[in-house]
């Protein structure tokens, strides 16, 4: 994988990746760079067999504050057409995570805002510590959550999505527990070992079923398809890494 200017990536020996957005000073705001780091990451990351599970992850003490100033006055500078190709960058980099064919772990260890919150949209698990903040502030601006909006409703529902989308308030980790948004919370010393765990419980499983699994759920996500997931069951019953795997346990 090529070397990356606003991402830090690395795979451990078990095959656990972490993708670090590192640019601190910014507060890991989102620019254009950031942007097309992460769709290639995600690329990268899926494509190789070595990898289990991938952590999502920040330096410093804020996970993600949402765009970039300056990548921001370039969207309002912009034409149209030219804030449409932009636009669907972002969409096309939370695509790729969402679509990762290995399970996305984040490590929301600080605040997160705007597009931050479409990064756990699309992670399959999201930890965070207590005492953090969350916040759509786009209307604000006189804008809206709209790139990252499919991918945050499709997780937290809608009736939770009117209740944060509209205000710009600040909501803490308990209401993202309560939405869907959030899976656990707790001390930040722990949140490292909580990840952790959630990682290696990846490790005892089969690549090619999780890989089946997620693409199962995003699915059914958006279309409930009864047909398909019979016939997706099927498939993975009859798979090599199934039946081996089924012979070892009723054996």
């Amino acid at each position: 994988m090529s070397r990356f200017e606003t991402i830090l990536v690395d795979t451990d020996a078990d095959g656990i990746a972490t993708v670090t957005l590192n640019r601190p000073d910014k507060h890991h705001a989102m620019n254009g760079a950031m942007i097309a780091e992460l769709t290639e990451a995600a690329a990268g990351l899926g494509a190789d067999a070595a990898v289990r599970a991938v952590i999502l992850a920040a330096t410093g003490p804020s996970f993600c504050a949402g765009g970039d100033l300056e990548w921001m006055r370039a969207q309002q500078q912009a034409d149209r057409a030219g804030k449409i190709v932009e636009a669907g960058r972002l969409s096309a980099m939370l695509t790729a995570l969402d679509a990762l064919p290995k399970p996305l772990i984040a490590r929301v260890q600080g605040n997160v805002y705007g597009g931050g919150i479409g990064l756990l949209a699309v992670s399959d698990i999201a930890i965070a510590a207590e005492g953090i903040k969350f916040a759509l502030t786009e209307t604000r601006l006189g804008l809206i959550p709209a790139t990252i909006g499919p991918f945050v409703v499709r997780r937290i529902g809608v009736g939770m999505a009117r209740q944060v989308f509209f205000s710009g308030n600040s909501f803490g980790p308990d209401f993202g527990l309560r939405a869907g948004l959030l899976h656990e919370v707790g001390p930040a010393a722990d949140l490292e070992g909580r990840v952790r765990r959630q990682a290696e419980a990846v490790l005892k499983t089969a690549p090619g079923a999780v890989a089946a699994a997620k693409a199962l759920c995003l699915h059914l996500g958006r279309d409930n398809d009864i047909v398909m997931s019979i016939e997706a069951l099927a498939d993975r019953w009859e798979s090599d890494e199934a039946q081996e795997r089924i012979r070892a346990f009723l054996g």
